[in-house]
Order: C-alpha cells, then sequence, then structure tokens
C-alpha cells in the first residue's frame, strides 16, 4: 500500500514548523524595529510573516484561489509581533489549523490546481502539493533563515536548524 500525499509531506511539515518555532523562541521583544537593511522587514514583521505562512497552508487546502490584493476588498492583514508569547501562541494555532487542513486532505483535492492572485491577475497556478512544498514549506525555509541572521547581527544565539549551529554544539 502506497502513502498518501499528505503521509509524505506531514513528517517535513512538523519538522520546518518545529524548527521554525524554535528560532521563533529567540526574537527579541525589546527590539521590533531592527532591520538589517532599510528595505529589510523590521524583526517584528519578518516574525510576523512566519507565523502567517502556515495560514497560506489553509488558504491553499480550503480555496480555489487567493488574491492577496482583491479588487473592491481589504488584502489580509500582516501579522507584526508585539510579544513573543503572542507570537508562539498564534504560531502554535496556525500551525495546529494548517497540520489538521494537511492531514484530511486528499491526494484528488492535493493535484487539484490552486492559484495565487493579485488585483484579480493571476500571479501562477499549480497543484496544490506543489503550493505546499513551494509556497509554504520553502517560503518558510527561506524567511527563516533570514530571522536567523537577524538574531545573528544581534548577538542572540541561532539554534540548530539542520544540524549544529556555531551557538549549539558547532565550531
Amino acid at each position: 500500500m502506497s502513502m498518501s500525499i499528505s503521509q509524505s509531506l506531514l513528517p517535513e511539515f512538523d519538522h520546518e514548523m518545529a524548527t521554525t518555532r524554535k528560532v521563533l523562541e529567540r526574537v527579541p521583544e525589546d527590539r521590533p524595529d531592527y532591520r538589517p537593511h532599510e528595505k529589510s522587514m523590521t524583526i517584528a514583521r519578518l516574525a510576523g510573516h512566519l507565523t502567517d505562512i502556515p495560514w497560506w497552508a489553509v488558504a491553499t487546502l480550503t480555496r480555489d484561489d487567493y488574491d492577496m490584493q482583491p479588487p473592491g476588498g481589504a488584502p489580509r492583514e500582516r501579522y507584526v509581533m508585539t510579544t513573543r508569547e503572542a507570537l508562539l501562541a498564534r504560531f502554535d494555532t496556525e500551525v495546529g489549523a494548517a497540520r489538521a487542513a494537511l492531514a484530511a486532505a486528499s491526494d484528488a483535492a492535493l493535484m487539484k490546481p490552486w492559484t495565487l492572485k493579485h488585483g484579480g491577475h493571476a500571479i501562477f497556478s499549480m497543484p496544490r502539493a506543489s503550493v505546499l512544498r513551494s509556497f509554504v514549506l520553502n517560503h518558510n525555509v527561506h524567511h527563516r533563515a533570514q530571522l536567523g541572521v537577524y538574531l545573528r547581527l544581534n548577538d542572540i544565539p541561532v539554534p540548530s536548524i539542520y544540524g549544529p549551529s556555531a551557538d549549539e554544539g558547532g565550531r
């Protein structure tokens, strides 16, 4: 008997979300406006963005499309960290909802196309399984790495992610 697509994605999802939570646990509350460059997100917004990303899994699995700037409507509010406790509570809630949606998804549903739009115009359309791998998991890894750099630049120990970090068991 073969494994379902959702069952094959769940271990990766669980690993990446647990690792992201370890990084979020270290976000400083005392410098929410820190950014390494004027074009960079603030640390509070970047941490909030990592908390928003699991929501995209739910949107991917429960809708046929999503418009980031819906014509005639308001975009989804972007989360900005206020306290670490609130950040982690929101992250845990979003991850729980995303995991439940993924665990319940059939192979047929995961192969159904999903479209990201902006202002009514399609940006891309892919099978939901591909969206989960790229737009959710890879997107999460990308921004988690950025947050790791922010931590390093603020002399905050970076946790081990795929192996020892310089702060945890590395050289």
